[in-house]
This record gives structure tokens, sequence and C-alpha cells, in this order.
């Protein structure tokens, strides 16, 4: 009868030992700022930094310093406010990782009034993101997007919004961005060399304008660096300088052929860019070089 007892006082204690180290080490799952895609969510601006003429990077802060965004890797967020009486609604990707807490980072191009002919207003969301004072709010909604990175070379794409997500897997991920079509790819390749265990090559093509006009420059820089053997990244502008070692004008086949991996079924391009850039110099170069639709996707 003892021993009967003196059981039950044990099997209690260890029970209560395990619920001790499961509270005290288990890791606790972060609170996530965007609890339900349809719902808008103010939040405070905390930091704008000056990162080029017309670039800038806005700091928001979530509601604690415990939360995350709560994006998945590959998708975005959508800003709303009321601007001229008007709402506007546009798409961003965060360049901050979704296990910061406390806080979410956006690079903004501001597209400053009066600059380009062919849209003498400016951007309306980017002007009024450049207008903000820290403290001031603005909606986040989302997660957002068709395409969702598992890790490990493993990619969830929904070929429409209402159609169940089909499971693709790649071992290279080709890459073509143009302008601020480079905050998806930067979401990618930072979650793929993040986990040391994912062998997922990455390849970026990066077209812009100009040399300066190359956002996040640095950061994509330093993550080649740090891992040759994984990023690979190339730029072309259509205005070079005199010492410019990359390439120069349109993307073309050669880029496709040289910079990006070969067709097949261990391949998955990504493509992110003004819509007459996939249209004219993506797609069809894609298809000179035989990469398959089904092996294509686009932000």
């Amino acid at each position: 009868m003892l021993s009967y007892i003196f059981g039950l006082i044990r099997g209690g204690l260890d029970s209560i030992i395990n619920l001790i180290f499961r509270l005290l080490f288990s890791k606790r799952r972060p609170a996530i700022t965007l609890e339900d895609p349809n719902i808008k969510y103010a939040l405070r601006l905390i930091d704008k930094e000056i990162v080029s003429h017309d670039t800038r990077r806005f700091r928001f802060a979530l509601p604690s310093l415990e939360h995350i965004l709560g994006l998945p890797v590959g998708q975005h967020i959508y800003l709303s406010a009321k601007i001229d009486g008007k709402l506007v609604v546009r798409p961003y990707t965060p360049v901050s990782s979704d296990d910061d807490k406390g806080s979410v980072d956006l690079v903004v191009k501001v597209y400053f009034r009066g600059i380009n002919p062919k849209f003498p207003e400016g951007g309306k969301m980017s002007q009024y993101l450049e207008s903000l004072k820290i403290n001031d709010t603005i909606d986040f909604r989302g997660p957002s997007g068709l395409l969702v990175y598992r890790g490990r070379g493993v990619f969830d794409v929904q070929p429409e919004k209402k159609s169940p997500a089909v499971k693709k897997t790649a071992k290279h991920v080709g890459m073509i961005a143009g302008g601020t079509g480079i905050t998806p790819m930067l979401q990618i390749i930072t979650a793929v060399m993040k986990d040391p265990q994912d062998p997922t090559v990455c390849h970026l093509l990066f077209a812009n304008q100009t040399e300066k006009d190359i956002l996040l420059r640095p950061e994509l820089e330093e993550i080649q660096v740090k891992h040759p053997d994984r990023f690979r990244l190339w730029f072309t502008v259509d205005r070079a300088p005199l010492d410019w070692e990359y390439s120069q004008g349109f993307i073309d086949e050669a880029m496709v052929r040289e910079r990006l991996p070969p067709p097949g079924e261990d391949t998955l391009i990504l493509m992110c860019g003004p819509p007459p850039m996939i249209q004219f110099a993506c797609n069809p170069n894609l298809d000179k070089v035989g990469h398959s639709e089904s092996r294509r996707f686009t932000f």
C-alpha cells in the first residue's frame, strides 16, 4: 500500500517537474500582428532613413516588442490611406525578416511630383509615406499573395487566387527583378541564406535604369560575399558608367542564358517588375532559352 502511495506521489512530482521544464524552456510562439488578412492594422512610424535621393527606409512599430508581423515568405502586405479624399491602396514587401520582433521595415522608392513627364503627379502612396512624421500611423493589411516559400527548396504556388496551392520544388531559383521588384526577391533570398541546411541556389538578374537606381545594392552584395556558392548576383542598367563591370541594356536572351540557371524540373523562375519588362523582355527570352511556363511565377 505504501509503495502504491509513494508511486503516486513520485508520478505527480514528475508531472509537475516536466510541466515546469516545458514552461521554462519550450519556445513560445510569438504574437502575430496580421492575425486576420481582412482587417486593417494601424502601425506607427518610428524611424525614417534617407537611403538615396529618392529612396527611403520606413520602420513601423508592431503592437509590442514581442510581436512579429506574421508574413509568410513570398507574401506581401497592402498599405492603405485616404489621399486627397480618395482611398489609395498599394502592395509592398517588407525587407525586414518575419523573425524580427517589434518592428517592420519597408524600403520605398519615392516617385516625386514633376520628375517624370509621363507621371507628372508622381506616386500617390510613396509621396504620402514621404510626408509621414514620426508617430504618424498608416494601415497595414495582409498577408496576401499567391506564393509561399516553405523552406529548403519547397514553394506553394497558387495558379489563381481561388485555386488550391500546388507544391513546387527547386534546387535552383532564377530571379529577374526590375526596380522596386527587388523586394520580394530579397525576402526569399534572405530566408534561403538564413538556413544553413537549405541547399537552394539563388541566381538574381536585377535590371535598373542607372547604377544609382539600384535598390538595396549593399544588402545584396553583402549576401553575395557571405554566400558566394549559394547566391549569384548580376546587374544590368540602361545607361551605364564607363567603369561598369556588369551588363548594359534591356534583359535579353544572352543574359537569361548566362545569368540564370538552365531550364529543367529543378529550376524555378521568379519575376517581379514593370509589366512591360515582364511581357516584352522576360517571357520572350525565357521562351527562347526553353524555360517552361509551368516553372515560372510572376509576383
